[in-house]
């Protein structure tokens, strides 16, 4: 059994807490938020106890702590976690900047704690799936991965202003993906993007519509496409080219029934959203975090794989900026 703490309560800490419920070897003992109202709330559901992060690290029975409170808070957090000898996982981004994120991420490499990145899609079967026939040789050596991922609307603009932007906060999962489908290492990002949804995006510094094409010293590429507006639901599609074939995985519908008639076919639209489309996910990396956290040996994206989507994402800013391609 691990025993538990959730630091965050909001709508993701949520998520997290009620796929650790479902869970039989997990106990969450804490749940910890600086807004004392959300704290018992979501205490109250996972039959836990509220208690300030001081309490929480220095529980010595505490073995694992989920951290899923804001942005701003991650590094430290995970730094005060790695140095009380708790097992760590953190959601997306380490940090907005990368030398911090460095700093957090040494931090757990000197005391020697797991420290997993709330990177979901990884987990997701269906790409699970695709990412094993890639392992299995079944399309040869992959020359070209292209990712597609489409949010149903925009964000309120004030979500956008403290968001750090499209690539750290969107797209970063797409160049975790790319990385992990391509097999090798991304070194030069060119990126280009514009305002085409919401004008008060542009206001807010940002753009909501963007493209992004990283290339290997192979010369393998990943192709991503983002937008934070799409009329026809949640739309997220991998494709991945080799020299064999062709590998992809394409929207999840609530069912897979089509009907046909003088109209053409029709099926049912993609899920609504994400926590929809990965709930499968969700439940799967927290599964495979605790199996981690046990002493088992997975495979699960840790802190290195997330200062590393942070870089290609600086970098795409910075091709953003420039109009000229980025080495990294």
């Amino acid at each position: 059994m691990i025993r538990v703490a959730v630091i965050g309560a909001g709508r993701i800490g949520r998520i997290h807490a009620a796929n650790l419920s479902r869970n039989k070897d997990a106990d969450i003992v804490y749940v910890s938020d600086v807004i004392d109202a959300a704290a018992e709330s979501l205490a109250k559901t996972c039959n836990a106890a509220v208690a300030s992060v001081d309490q929480v690290l220095e529980d010595s029975t505490i073995n694992a702590v989920v951290i899923a409170s804001s942005t701003d808070t991650h590094a430290d957090l995970v730094e005060r976690a790695a140095t009380a000898g708790k097992s760590v996982f953190c959601e997306k981004p380490l940090d907005l900047n990368a030398t911090r994120a460095q700093e957090c991420l040494s931090v757990a490499e000197k005391h020697g704690v797991l420290l997993c990145l709330g990177f979901n899609r990884r987990h997701d079967p269906s790409f699970s799936r695709l990412k094993n026939e890639i392992d299995a040789g079944t399309i040869g050596n992959v020359e070209v991965v292209s990712i597609t991922s489409r949010d149903p609307a925009p964000p309120p603009v004030q979500y956008i202003e403290r968001s750090g932007g499209l690539f750290r906060d969107m797209m970063i999962h797409d160049f975790d993906i790319g990385r992990w489908l391509l097999g090798d290492e991304p070194n030069q990002v060119f990126a280009t993007g514009s305002v085409l949804a919401d004008p008060a995006i542009a206001t807010a510094g940002d753009i909501d519509t963007a493209i992004a094409v990283l290339r290997t010293a192979s010369g393998r590429m990943c192709q991503i496409t983002n937008s934070r507006r799409c009329e026809y639901g949640y739309d997220q599609r991998i494709e991945v080219f080799g020299e064999k074939g062709m590998v992809r995985a394409d929207n999840q519908t609530a069912t897979k029934v089509e009907v046909a008639g003088a109209g053409g076919f029709a099926t049912e639209p993609a899920l609504p959203f994400f926590l929809e489309r990965y709930a499968d996910a969700y439940r799967i990396q927290l599964d495979r975090f605790l199996r981690a956290s046990g002493g088992e040996n997975i495979d699960i994206p840790g802190g290195a794989d997330g200062l590393r989507a942070l870089q290609l994402a600086d970098a795409a800013q910075e091709s953003l900026e420039t109009g000229k391609p980025v080495d990294v």
